[in-house]
């Protein structure tokens, strides 16, 4: 943990580097960072393991790169270091450490051995050891390709590889190719108004991945709310409306800006939230209904008049939602809280109001709040916001939220919560100028996560930088690899092209 001065400092380090070993003369590079220019302590985890299992240091050693002032000295006000120092954790690292290194220096040697052609002593050495240089496919493949030359068994072998799924990572690992297509639904009765939903906007819709179902609802047409609910069949690729006005079948109101979410185990959708002009926004008007439809039964049901009164969220639009279908939990975080007008501490167009992380127990109907709104920045505080995404992962139980804007500020940090330690992580600040290597902060991010691949898949549009606007009206497909948090750009649409063609 590195501490700072009261306030921010030009000699705060911009870019370092921790290394780290049992002795000064060969050390491991355990941490490349840097610190934010301001008065909060930051805490880094060091890397500690090698193939799963923690390895022993002696020695630690800071190497400050680069200080937020050009041309200034560096300045570190003092460092805290956590770790384990009990012996009976500490000894059996060490004893396999010190097994790994001359494990290492063995199959170093095999490998000199064997590309010197040495294969007496290269066999000698292995059977003396019991060490194996390679996998085993490796070492036939050898053996067939470069002492025997059989090409044929060569390319049996690479089959057998594949068939095993030796290469899936290294798939996995390699730049998509976006292919693009045009969805043209079926139309029973025409290309009438009857047969589709009409162009609209601040609508929702989620997927039911198990029978390929698409569910849309609300929407604002340009003149008023809508209340029409859809369904699109992925399989016969039509839409079908569920209902006109779902408001006449106990449903929820006509609105636009809510969230919506889906259980896929029990096939039912909740939604919550929405926009309210401000001629309209009276104490009534201002309650947050919450509403959840079930699929099989094609029935709506209102869980509650006012989520506020029961401890949840205040009306909120442009909020985010997610759903814990094996815990049967539902997750809120950020929206713009909507107030009356001539209200006493009506502030909000100076100092708006933003909704905390709440969880929402849909076995019993409880609403907790996980996290308040906060400006502090501190390692477990979460700054609220509007038009952000958030992604559950349901393997490792934690959501991922990032982008998003804050009055005139637009964010662009990325964090995950772990929603059973209740436990923050920041994977990037939004501080780090990797132009190019992220997707921008922009009105239109909409994303998606793979939990079976660890992927997010983010689609971006409209910049928010006000004077590259026109260059930057474009459409951005990006993906985010879980495991190895890595950005990569899968498409750029070519808006220069696109207007020279036209």
């Amino acid at each position: 943990m590195f501490g700072k001065y009261e306030k921010t400092h030009v000699c705060n380090l911009k870019k370092f580097k921790v290394f780290g070993g049992m002795n000064e003369e060969n050390m491991t590079d355990l941490l490349s960072s840097g610190l934010k220019n301001d008065y909060n302590k930051e805490t880094f985890t060091l890397k500690h393991k090698i193939d799963e299992q923690m390895f022993p240091c002696r020695f630690i050693k800071i190497v400050p790169l680069l200080s937020w002032g050009p041309s200034f000295n560096f300045s570190i006000w003092y460092v805290e270091l956590n770790g384990i120092d009990d012996p009976d954790v500490v000894q059996p690292c060490l004893n396999w450490y010190s097994k790994y290194r001359e494990q290492e220096a063995i199959r170093l040697c095999l490998k000199h051995f064997r590309q010197h052609n040495y294969t007496e002593a290269f066999e000698s050495l292995q059977k003396k050891t019991k060490i194996a240089l390679e996998h085993p496919m490796l070492t036939d493949l050898h053996e067939k390709l470069v002492l025997k030359g059989d090409f044929n068994a060569c390319e049996e072998l690479i089959e057998k590889a594949v068939n095993d799924g030796l290469f899936n990572q290294y798939i996995s690992q390699q730049e998509y190719k976006p292919r693009w297509g045009q969805i043209i639904p079926k139309s029973t009765k025409g290309d009438g108004e009857d047969s589709r939903p009409g162009m609209r906007g601040g609508h929702q819709m989620v997927i039911d991945v198990q029978t390929e179902t698409v569910y849309l609802f609300g929407g604002w047409d340009g003149t008023q709310d809508l209340a029409d609910f859809w369904a699109y069949s992925v399989k016969e690729n039509q839409w079908t409306c569920i209902s006109r006005d779902t408001e006449k079948e106990n449903g929820p109101t006509a609105r636009s800006c809510h969230k919506m979410c889906i259980d896929i185990q029990r096939r039912q959708i909740y939604t919550l939230g929405r926009y309210l002009d401000s001629s309209v926004r009276n104490s009534k008007s201002l309650k947050s209904d919450f509403y959840r439809y079930d699929i099989d039964t094609n029935t709506w049901m209102l869980l509650s008049e006012d989520t506020a009164a029961d401890g949840g969220p205040k009306l909120v639009f442009d909020h985010q939602m997610c759903m814990d279908s094996e815990k049967h939990m539902i997750y809120t975080f950020g929206g713009r809280i909507l107030t009356c007008n001539g209200s006493v501490d009506d502030s909000r167009a100076s100092e708006p109001q933003f909704s905390g992380l709440f969880a929402f127990d849909c076995q019993c109907r409880i609403w907790k709040l996980l996290r308040e709104d906060s400006c502090n920045a501190g390692p477990e505080d979460v700054q609220s916001r509007i038009g952000h995404c958030m992604l559950f992962h349901s393997k490792n139980r934690c959501l991922y939220m990032f982008g998003g804007q804050r009055s005139k500020t637009y964010l662009n940090d990325f964090f995950s919560y772990d929603v059973d330690s209740d436990h923050v992580d920041i994977i990037s600040d939004g501080t780090k100028k990797d132009s190019g290597m992220v997707p921008m902060t922009g009105f239109t991010q909409r994303a998606t996560i793979d939990p079976e691949l660890n992927e997010i898949h983010v689609l971006s549009g409209l910049s928010k930088d006000k004077e590259k606007r026109e260059e930057n009206v474009r459409n951005s497909f990006w993906i985010y690899d879980i495991v190895r948090n890595s950005w990569s750009c899968v498409y750029k649409n070519d808006q220069a092209a696109k207007e020279n063609s036209n």
